[in-house]
């Protein structure tokens, strides 16, 4: 006789349903989301258990819900009582399961999920997942905030430049130095000077003030300074009342870009330091291109290789797949990359492609070559086809427990 449990997991609530091998359901109803709730979950398939003659199989199934499914996944995978039945918990794709329920004429309700999810795992259409230990789950934990983070200076970059243009909108074609170093970001932050004054300071002065500031890092501080008064100068000239506002704003990003790079170096070196137990490391970081930070995100995600049965089934789970599409004897050539998957996970592997393609021949012939096939959006486009490259070998790497070779150059 077989128990399967759906559970619609909410941040407050866990609503619950057993249904038999019959469908018949056993027991339906909802309950906190804390561990006295998943417990009273836990008596219920226990006391069914009792009741059964014959053999049992009992598979727990809740969908992947941001982090609210997290602690009942755990409760119920470290459950002594429930392994010693051998029972089974499975996350499951949101999507998948919202396909299924679509195929019925029912309502949308917690309670009315809590059974198509159980249904669901009764025609048994689902992967069991190797579970997370708990080293991969606090490096996750990490690299995913990193990667907020890295959107957070993004955007706060985008939004300081656009009113960087408003306020000085030739700076960027004059300046010889990106805006984003700690030297240009306090002289555009008013800290020291106003822009007005900058442009009427002496040459010289304007150049010895920049050297000072930059500890000698400026290659040449003198021409520098030049784009710089000739940018003032020449850009539009706004009224001091629109002029101020626009300094404030630049001002504000400035402290919030510079707050969150602080940020992403204590977040990197607790990554570095933790990704140096994690099983895999070395063979991920053999990778010319690939540092512990981005390891760290890579093996974050994948956790214990044996999750994965190929690694197509790999790539799959990032995302990097496209679909056939094939119908009597046509076969469409053109299809779209699936929009499913890991984002962060798709994230990780993107980047460390692009880092790697700059260190690696091979992975940079096999960029240029897909590079040179489209017309537009190359470099984003091969970027997403390398990455599913580097698939093919983390995965190998990871398997097999070996440290990268490169290609010997004919």
């Amino acid at each position: 006789m077989n128990l399967n449990v759906g559970i619609d997991v909410s941040k407050a609530k866990l609503d619950y349903c057993g249904l038999d091998s019959a469908k018949k359901v056993i027991f339906q109803d909802k309950t906190t989301n804390t561990p006295d709730g998943a417990g009273q979950i836990e008596k219920l398939i226990l006391e069914w258990a009792k009741r059964q003659d014959d053999s049992l199989k009992i598979v727990i199934g809740m969908e992947a819900t941001s982090v609210y499914n997290i602690h009942p996944t755990l409760y119920f995978e470290q459950s002594s009582a429930l392994s010693a039945l051998d029972a089974t918990v499975v996350t499951l794709n949101p999507k998948m399961t919202h396909r299924y329920s679509q195929l019925f004429d029912d309502d949308k309700t917690d309670t009315i999920d809590a059974f198509h999810i159980a249904d669901f795992l009764r025609i048994g259409r689902y992967q069991v997942p190797v579970t997370r230990d708990e080293k991969h789950i606090a490096l996750q934990r990490l690299t995913r905030e990193r990667y907020h983070i890295v959107k957070q200076i993004t955007d706060g970059k985008n939004h300081f430049l656009n009113n960087l243009y408003f306020r000085l909108n030739t700076l960027e074609a004059e300046l010889p130095t990106s805006v984003f170093g700690n030297t240009m970001m306090t002289v555009l932050s008013g800290e020291k000077y106003t822009l007005d004054e900058i442009a009427q300071m002496p040459l010289q002065t304007l150049t010895q003030d920049l050297n000072q500031l930059s500890h000698g890092r400026f290659g040449d501080p003198e021409a520098i300074a030049k784009a710089l008064q000739k940018a003032i100068r020449s850009s539009y000239r706004l009224s001091k009342t629109v002029a101020d506002s626009v300094d404030q704003v630049m001002a504000i990003y400035i402290n919030q870009i510079r707050m969150l790079q602080k940020q992403l170096k204590a977040l990197d070196k607790s990554i570095t330091d933790l990704c140096a137990v994690i099983d895999g490391s070395q063979s991920t970081q053999s990778i010319p291109g690939v540092g512990p930070v981005y390891s760290a995100g890579l093996l974050a995600e994948i956790g214990q290789i044996e999750r994965f049965p190929s690694e197509a089934s790999l790539a799959s789970y990032a995302g990097l797949v496209w679909r056939r599409s094939q119908s009597g004897n046509g076969e469409r050539q053109l299809t779209p990359r699936t929009h499913n998957g890991d984002q962060y996970l798709r994230y990780y592997l993107i980047e460390a492609a692009n880092s790697v393609r700059a260190h690696d021949p091979t992975f940079a012939r096999f960029y240029d070559k897909k590079y040179r096939e489209v017309p537009k959006y190359q470099h984003r486009r091969a970027c997403v086809m390398t990455a599913r490259k580097l698939v093919r070998v983390i995965y190998a790497l990871l398997k097999n427990h070996e440290l990268y070779k490169p290609a010997k150059a004919v």
